[in-house]
């Protein structure tokens, strides 16, 4: 039986070769492009999970005295190391010839995360400042219901005050001040509410003075609509607005000037505060003077902003779900009114962290 030329038998064996690495290649070739759209995806979906239930986990240490937390990620690295081994080869034998060969590759992930906490004057500045309202009310702009904006991070517009829960019993606010909410998110719903941001120049380079506030108008169009028209009229009136004024300047403070609107806002930890005093504790928590009982609905609203359950187990279809002591909080998947308050509340969170100086850094190795 004849056996193959030597130069046949070195061309099939690079054959053999070459058709391996392409078999290899050809599985990795779009690793990258892969691993890009998966972890950004995934990672992405952490992150917000992880500062969703950071939060609920604020508000309930808030309820029981303790001190919250804020750990934000600052950084995350997704390191991949892709191993490949290739073998192959061209053995003769009679009556027959054929290839062998084999291939491998091995995968390792080292991912790391880094995590700033807020303390010092960037805790100061992001969680106790009041909110700007040249910073608040642009978010008006960009769909978030302005009376739900307004009932989480303002006090009083031009002293209409909104409730506040000082005590076990709370203070219900003026029903103005939720007549004036009424008012505007119809406004801004029929398209006639605006608000208009004049940001100040920008400094100097190298200047380590603090930027001045934007200035920010709030205008009310009118309308040929007769019911849209008493609307508007009765707004104008709550906010002292001349009949015939289009626009005011608002402005931080409980009394306005001629042609402004006072706007007191809250802060923060204020924010927080007032959703807390509402969570459903459990009521041996209150029994043993854990926390202070539930204040219930404050004003003329018929409902808390964001209603958080407790209890024993949270279930398994929820928005967001912490464990405090022995007991479950949590936010409801099909309360869709306190999901869109909770989320307006995970923008004024965002809104409020400052670039300050950085604090101390855990950066945590997870491979």
């Amino acid at each position: 039986m004849p056996i193959p030329h030597r130069r046949h038998a070195g061309s099939l064996m690079g054959r053999a070769a070459t058709l391996l690495a392409c078999l290899m290649l050809s599985g990795c070739v779009d690793f990258g492009a892969s691993r890009l759209y998966e972890d950004q995806l995934g990672y992405s979906r952490a992150l917000g999970d992880a500062e969703k239930s950071e939060t609920l986990l604020n508000i309930v240490r808030i309820r029981y005295a303790d001190t919250p937390t804020f750990l934000q990620a600052t950084q995350v690295i997704s390191g991949y190391q892709l191993q490949r081994n290739a073998t192959a080869g061209f053995e003769t034998f009679s009556p027959t010839n054929f290839l062998s060969g084999s291939a491998s590759a091995q995968l390792q992930q080292s991912p790391t995360f880094t995590f700033q906490p807020l303390s010092g004057e960037q805790f100061a500045q992001s969680v106790i400042r009041p909110l700007p309202p040249a910073d608040l009310l642009p978010l008006a702009l960009s769909g978030l219901p302005v009376d739900v904006l307004f009932r989480l991070a303002v006090q009083s517009v031009n002293g209409l005050s909104n409730a506040v829960a000082l005590t076990e019993t709370g203070a219900a606010g003026s029903p103005d001040f939720f007549l004036l909410l009424n008012d505007l998110r119809s406004l801004q719903v029929a398209g006639l509410l605006g608000v208009r941001l004049e940001r100040q120049p920008p400094l100097p380079a190298g200047s380590h003075d603090k930027p001045e506030p934007g200035r920010v108008y709030l205008s009310i169009a009118t309308s040929s609509d007769p019911g849209l028209q008493h609307v508007v009229d009765e707004a104008k009136r709550l906010l002292g607005m001349r009949a015939g004024a289009s626009q005011a300047e608002v402005v931080y403070g409980r009394v306005p000037g001629p042609g402004q609107i006072a706007l007191l806002t809250r802060s923060m930890l204020g924010v927080l505060s007032q959703l807390a005093i509402q969570v459903d504790v459990p009521t041996e928590d209150v029994g043993q003077r854990r926390t202070l009982p539930t204040v219930g609905n404050i004003g003329p609203e018929h409902r808390p902003v964001v209603i958080i359950h407790s209890g024993a187990k949270a279930p398994e279809d929820v928005l967001t779900s912490v464990q405090y002591g022995k007991s479950w909080f949590w936010i409801a998947e099909d309360d869709f009114d306190s999901k869109l308050a909770f989320t307006v509340l995970q923008n004024l969170l965002a809104l409020a962290r400052t670039a300050n100086t950085p604090g101390a850094v855990v950066t945590i190795p997870t491979g």
